[in-house]
């Protein structure tokens, strides 16, 4: 598979709860960082096991994936039944077809409210 086709199966699979599939995508020695809430996640084995122990209810959409050699980002819409509308900007890379590491922006819809002072030069969403 090719990088962006490796992302998008990421993708797949987790909405398919494949987490053995999941697993397979990624380097033993994966790191994927969550730098809104500081976190890093490294090893396959805690990646697969932080998505598998996520409280049910979600699903996910992915809105776009843009790839640059082994370089992919994904940007995707997770709504999830009791938390509300979940976005993720994810910059991955690929290298002989498994991610060896990620940096993910996690975010709710509406959380960042936009300042009053800004008010003249946008329009809500």
């Amino acid at each position: 598979m090719n990088a962006e086709a490796v992302v998008r199966a990421l993708w797949d699979r987790m909405q398919a709860r494949d987490w053995a599939g999941v697993g397979d995508l990624l380097a033993d020695d994966v790191v994927v960082e969550w730098p809104a809430s500081a976190e890093r996640i490294v090893g396959r084995d805690n990646y697969v096991k932080i998505n598998a122990e996520y409280p049910e209810g979600w699903s996910i959409r992915v809105l776009r994936v843009v790839a640059v050699g082994d370089t992919v980002v994904s940007e995707v819409e997770v709504p999830h039944e009791g938390m509300g509308v979940h976005r993720v900007a994810s910059f991955w890379t690929v290298r002989d077809g498994r991610i060896v590491d990620g940096r993910e922006y996690w975010t709710s819809l509406g959380q960042d409210p936009s300042p009053q002072w800004r008010a003249a030069w946008v329009q809500p969403m």
